[in-house]
């Protein structure tokens, strides 16, 4: 059965779309298919740095005047906002200040936001590792699907007629329920093959233990319960295949991705504080650095978190 908190991770009726200006072109075009997939209206997102609004006066004093700053990022939004409108999209454009993960935070509370749409350009080996960004502060604190399209990420478009395909990898945890279900409504929502993914320790690993086929087996059948588990009145037909691999479990999502020529990536992350992130091998941050398509993350989160974020009623008016 699909709880409130899951129907409102699936038919979201509002997406925020955190931007950096620079993105924009990116992200856009899988935020107006979003939209136009589950019926949500835009907010597009900006926020300036403290630090945006600093300058010199004619005497060399500094002063802080952070109206050029705002006009440039509202008119840039706007005219985005413009072409979404054009398409029948409800959307609007807000500029902000201050910390961004912070902003974004206050924004979902705020409008009532069910899904976040944002880009990272992190390149760098550490980035790549850990997305020391704002994408990592937000995957860490909100509790609601986030997709991240990386760097390396681009917005797949299946031929006419051609099937799309949504892989979700989990790790068969009683918590990853809310995230199988959220990834077969979005299959659902796009018409798409939903693929579910386990990945098994490598065999190097199993085989002295020389239970291999019965570990596949075990997993398998875990895999086919939750396929049959996650599917409502809404998403019966959808077409649900179970794999299982051996590997490491980064690699293999990635392989599988490319092999599949997926549309979306789904996954499941499980909150950690700031030490363990910084010292545990996190396959969620090295799969967002290189997916070649969107990644929809959702945190776990329990009961009593569930039940506060269905009782939330703040909605704001334009």
């Amino acid at each position: 059965m699909t709880t409130p908190c899951e129907k409102r991770w699936a038919h979201p009726e509002v997406i925020l779309v955190a931007t950096d200006l620079l993105d924009l072109d990116r992200l856009m075009p899988f935020a107006v298919q979003q939209a136009v997939e589950t019926a949500s209206r835009l907010i597009l997102l900006h926020v300036l740095p403290p630090t945006a609004g600093l300058g010199t006066d004619p005497a060399g004093l500094p002063q802080y005047d952070p109206s050029a700053a705002v006009e440039l990022a509202a008119r840039e939004l706007h005219r985005w906002s413009g072409l979404a409108r054009d398409k029948g999209i409800e959307c609007h454009a807000l500029v902000r200040e201050g910390n961004t993960a912070q902003q974004i935070a206050a924004s979902v509370r705020q409008f009532h936001v069910g899904r976040i749409l944002l880009g990272t350009r992190s390149r760098s080996k550490v980035g790549k590792l850990l997305l020391g960004s704002v994408a990592e502060q937000v995957l860490r604190s909100v509790q609601l699907p986030v997709i991240t399209v990386g760097p390396e990420a681009h917005l797949p478009v299946s031929a006419s007629g051609g099937e799309k395909v949504v892989l979700h990898a989990t790790t068969l945890r009683e918590a990853s329920r809310p995230s199988a279900v959220l990834a077969c409504n979005v299959a659902a929502a796009q018409h798409a093959r939903l693929v579910l993914l386990h990945v098994l320790p490598p065999l190097s690993e199993v085989e002295p233990l020389r239970f291999p086929g019965s570990m596949d087996s075990a997993a398998l059948h875990e895999l086919e319960l939750l396929a049959s588990d996650v599917r409502d009145q809404d998403t019966a037909r959808v077409p649900i295949e179970a794999r299982i691999v051996h590997g490491n479990p980064c690699i293999e999502i990635l392989a599988a991705s490319v092999e599949l020529d997926a549309d979306l990536i789904i996954l499941g992350a499980t909150h950690r504080s700031a030490l363990q992130n910084l010292t545990r091998d996190h396959t969620i941050y090295r799969v967002l650095a290189h997916a070649p398509c969107p990644v929809l993350t959702l945190r776990e989160v329990s009961a009593e978190e569930c039940e506060e974020l269905t009782v939330e009623s703040a909605q704001h008016i334009f």
